[in-house]
């Protein structure tokens, strides 16, 4: 080799032995590494791996109606003569609420009666003469058609009678009334509001993914910031609309409330847990106790090792529904995971774990514990 080629290989030579000694001072400062790891005991917060029943819920907002609500109107137009009500007060169904001045309409009524009665006594003696053969069947057919449009009226004006009396269409609260006596009202007015608090709805939007796992009979639970309690009220879903709305890509769901507590208001928004699955008595651990690798997710169990040492075994698992820091597993190979077993809680990407290393294993610290942990 030239010196010339000589010099200009030589920093090539150079950057290779470089490259080499220090792929070289990686493995051993790995097996440093591991022995050293070997040597040290790694205390670790631990937890049993519990049976329970855990539930996927969708969050949502909705809305608190009453049972029935209506806005009362008047069916007739006229002046209001009376009011028989107190704002707020508790009615029955069929329960008069307002009377409108009747007093044409009686008129009217008393007319048509007596156009009915004559109507009557015509068809009759029509009736005698037809038998007779001393009328036409002509004269005896216009009797019967007077007598049909006589009573006819007289019904048409009982009726409207009748709906001068403004009744309660069902039990429930009334509302604030916006007339009084003495104003003039027509079909158009509204006259008060009545609701029907026997029973409360919930009435909420389920994006379209979410869809086709909510039906009739699937519960819920509601919470509002405006209760005094702050105990959850179960509901069950009634009804689910079948048309999607193009703008939000949801679709209507309503549902009954199981024994709403009083403060619980019609309008009053409200937070919805919506269940959409459960698995019953499966084994979960903390989400934290998750070891995600390229293997897949793994538990890291506490196994006694020689001379009845604690140590590290990393289970491959498969990962069911997760609820509120918990997660569902179950283990790849059968019976390699078991009820009440001990497993490292949390941090396992960050503790120095590998197989077979030692551990001082410790209860995990209460504050750090989820719902229902023990």
């Amino acid at each position: 080799m030239s010196q010339f080629h000589f010099r200009v290989l030589r920093p090539v030579f150079l950057i290779l032995i470089a490259l080499l000694t220090l792929a070289g001072c990686k493995d051993k400062r790995s097996e440093v590494r591991k022995a050293a790891a070997n040597a040290v005991v790694q205390p670790v917060e631990v937890i049993p791996i519990v049976r329970r029943d855990v539930t996927e819920s969708l969050s949502l907002v909705g809305s608190v109606a009453p049972n029935e609500s209506a806005r009362m109107r008047a069916e007739v137009a006229g002046l209001v003569r009376s009011i028989h009500f107190e704002e707020g007060q508790k009615v029955t169904k069929g329960q008069i609420l307002f009377t409108i001045d009747d007093t044409e309409l009686v008129a009217q009524t008393t007319q048509a009666q007596e156009a009915f009665k004559l109507a009557d006594i015509n068809l009759q003696r029509s009736v005698t003469l037809l038998g007779a053969q001393n009328t036409t069947q002509a004269a005896h057919d216009r009797a019967i058609s007077e007598f049909n449009t006589a009573k006819a009226q007289l019904t048409m004006l009982r009726n409207r009678l009748e709906k001068t009396q403004i009744r309660a269409p069902f039990d429930g609260f009334i509302g604030a009334r916006t007339i009084s006596p003495g104003d003039y009202v027509t079909n158009q007015t509204a006259l008060t509001t009545i609701d029907d608090l026997s029973r409360l709805k919930l009435d909420f939007q389920v994006p379209e993914r979410f869809l086709r796992r909510v039906k009739i009979g699937t519960t819920f639970l509601v919470r509002s910031r405006s209760m005094d309690s702050e105990k959850a009220v179960a509901g069950e879903v009634y009804f689910v609309s079948s048309v999607i709305n193009p703008d939000t890509r949801s679709s209507e769901a309503k549902g009954y409330l199981t024994n709403p507590p009083p403060d619980l208001k019609p309008g009053m928004f409200a937070n919805v847990e919506l269940v959409l699955e459960v698995h019953k008595a499966v084994l979960t651990v903390p989400e934290g106790s998750i070891f995600n690798s390229s293997k897949g997710p793994q538990i890291v169990v506490v196994r006694t090792g020689a001379g009845n040492e604690p140590t590290a075994d990393f289970v491959p698992v498969t990962l069911g529904l997760r609820s509120k820091g918990l997660v569902e597993i179950q283990s790849v190979k059968k019976d390699t995971v078991l009820e009440k077993e001990s497993v490292v809680a949390s941090g396992v990407g960050a503790l120095i774990l590998f197989q077979g290393a030692k551990l001082a294993p410790r209860p995990l610290r209460k504050e750090f514990r989820v719902d229902g942990s023990n």
